[in-house]
């Protein structure tokens, strides 16, 4: 899908989620998660969800692991240092040098192409999945429409349900696709909305998969040159390109982290 069209379908299901008259509920709790999944339909098919997707819907199932997940934010809250110790920084930067120095023309050419070097796409990459080692357990759907039904953060996973399910209906994920807890996807867990968004076909092969790692990180780095990324800049806390790290995790901890592997990685 072109990516004009991608980002127009976007910005028609973020534009219908808060409008409708008629929005599902949320709850606090699963027990009313399958009456919730009716209503949502209504919302989906209103959304253009078309019947791959709703039958997705109707197969999702409440994902508790994802709720315990959601509750528990709790590394976020370390100092600079343990997270960094507790996320493996210097592993990924040991990891990432050795990465960008075996393969330097994929980084380049993405460079060439995006403007972000390859220290802020390999320390996403180490950080999110310890560079595809891991990318979840969950299934992506029911994830998705779990914290859309869930109360805390409706408002803002509905709209990425909604793009779950279109996905679904253009092949891009299945019901049983798996990623992280929260609904992310891929090398460097994108959610479903940004993939609509920003997705890329970096390996050429037609379709846009980020279970493939050259598709994640030409995402990546499409993503953050969306977000205002500004080529031969700066990148640590303060300089220009950090908003544009700080778009991609709203952690501030995560945020200078990435930045400071990266510039260790690219060093």
């Amino acid at each position: 899908m072109p990516r004009h069209i991608r980002r127009s379908l976007l910005a028609a299901l973020l534009a219908f989620a808060p409008a409708t008259g008629w929005a599902a509920f949320c709850a606090d709790t699963g027990g009313q998660f399958e009456p919730w999944k009716e209503a949502f339909a209504r919302e989906a098919r209103a959304a253009g969800v078309g019947g791959r997707g709703l039958s997705a819907l109707q197969q999702a199932s409440y994902a508790t692991a994802t709720i315990a997940a959601d509750r528990d934010q709790s590394s976020f809250d370390y100092s600079l240092e343990r997270f960094m110790e507790v996320r493996g920084a210097e592993t990924i930067v040991s990891q990432g040098r050795q990465r960008k120095a075996q393969n330097p023309g994929l980084y380049q050419a993405l460079e060439q192409r995006y403007g972000v070097p390859a220290g802020v796409l390999i320390a996403i990459h180490g950080m999110e999945t310890g560079f595809g080692r891991f990318m979840g357990d969950s299934r992506v759907v029911s994830s998705i429409l779990t914290l859309a039904y869930d109360c805390r953060r409706s408002d803002f996973f509905t709209p990425h349900a909604l793009a779950a399910l279109r996905l679904v209906d253009t092949g891009a994920l299945t019901p049983a696709s798996v990623g992280a807890r929260h609904g992310e996807w891929g090398h460097t867990q994108f959610l479903p909305g940004n993939v609509l968004s920003y997705g890329v076909d970096g390996d050429g092969d037609g379709r846009v998969d980020l279970t493939r790692e050259v598709d994640a990180l030409a995402s990546t780095a499409n993503f953050l040159r969306g977000k205002g990324w500004r080529p031969g800049l700066g990148y640590a806390e303060g300089q220009p390109n950090f908003g544009a790290i700080r778009a991609w995790n709203a952690a501030g901890v995560y945020q200078r982290a990435i930045a400071l592997m990266a510039a260790r990685i690219d060093g």
